[in-house]
């Protein structure tokens, strides 16, 4: 297995390590719940450090990225970031990435760690055009500091002004000490802060900077299991659950980072399913009876017939009931509609809800 250049530092902090994507992970420390409030409530951080991280620069940049990202990449400005996927010629999912622009023909693109390699291999096959890429990964660490205390408790370590980031734009400056760490303002759990990104060999010197800045305010270190929780209280797609090559951006509800009107791979197929109509669509859902769904888990109709499957749930931390995301045949996928969960050997009630669910 990979390690994070932080695996000892949790381990000294007790964490519970298991593998994920390839690495040896931090799942949880003092609990999930804990986990999970401090950021709701406070400020918790995650080191992220698994995901990858691929530099594209140069006059070819910009072009090679607008063939590969659903998204509208000429729209990007230095110092601002966009939600985008890599699709397949089929318009399969192969990734759910951020893309941030730096600067004039320099972008970076931060890719899920259980997609790393197989991104690395399509993003090359398709560089036919000879832009420059560099995978960026291993010299790479990242830390994702979340919750409402995010932003005064790491104002003390640094002269930008974090407040005044906004969402889904960055700052390359001084953090801690160390220079040309990219500052960004996005997250996955919904609870306000941000995410830096930095030379791996100064990880340890900005995590005991970031625990010392924000001792006061209560910070935790959290792990992937709490994130989990806290992301799909939001309702954000998990690669691997949620999407995958199978699933197209139509139907998982991602048509708003899908810009038809540009030619990347795989639009030519989204067109033509969003004309024939989809037979499936991506829905939240909350428990109406007493269960927890479970990835997996059969969703069926009042008539006992199946109509889609989980591919999320778990028990909310903070709405105390369990809450999930499936696919389900379109019929099925107007909020509040009836659905019902086959957990174990009982046929549980459920609602089709609009998120956030938090």
């Amino acid at each position: 297995m990979k390690l994070t250049a932080l695996n000892q530092t949790h381990k000294d902090l007790g964490a519970k390590m298991l593998p994920y994507a390839g690495f040896e992970m931090p799942i949880q420390y003092a609990g999930v719940n804990h986990e999970h409030m401090a950021v709701r409530e406070g400020v918790g951080v995650f080191d992220v450090s698994h995901m990858g991280q691929f530099r594209f620069t140069g006059e070819k940049a910009e072009e090679l990225l607008q063939m590969l990202c659903t998204n509208d990449v000429t729209k990007l400005q230095p110092n601002k970031a966009q939600y985008t996927c890599f699709l397949n010629e089929e318009g399969g999912i192969i990734d759910d990435l951020i893309l941030y622009q730096i600067a004039d023909q320099d972008y970076l693109a931060v890719v899920n760690a259980g997609c790393l390699d197989k991104d690395w291999e399509w993003v090359n096959k398709q560089n036919k055009i000879g832009a420059k890429i560099e995978d960026q990964s291993d010299a790479t660490s990242v830390l994702a500091i979340q919750g409402p205390k995010a932003l005064e408790s790491m104002q003390s370590l640094t002269d930008v002004d974090l407040a005044s980031i906004k969402f889904y734009n960055i700052v390359v400056g001084e953090f801690a000490g160390v220079q040309n760490v990219i500052i960004s303002a996005t997250g996955y759990t919904g609870s306000g802060g941000f995410e830096l990104y930095f030379d791996a060999k100064d990880s340890e010197k900005i995590w005991n900077a970031v625990f010392e800045a924000g001792k006061d305010y209560g910070i935790e270190p959290c792990g992937l299991a709490s994130r989990d929780t806290l992301r799909l209280e939001k309702g954000y797609c998990l690669y691997g659950n949620d999407i995958n090559e199978e699933t197209t951006p139509l139907e998982a509800g991602l048509g708003w980072v899908t810009k038809l009107d540009t030619e990347f791979i795989g639009a030519d197929a989204l067109r033509k399913q969003k004309e024939e109509g989809l037979k499936r669509k991506l829905i939240a859902f909350k428990m109406v009876d007493k269960g927890i769904p479970r990835q997996g888990y059969d969703i069926v109709d009042a008539d006992g017939n199946e109509i889609g499957n989980v591919t999320s749930g778990t028990q909310s931390p903070i709405l105390k009931e369990g809450i999930g995301m499936g696919y389900v045949a379109t019929d099925f996928s107007k909020v509040g509609s009836e659905i019902f969960i086959q957990i174990r050997k009982k046929t549980v009630k459920a609602e089709v809800v609009k998120t956030p669910f938090v």
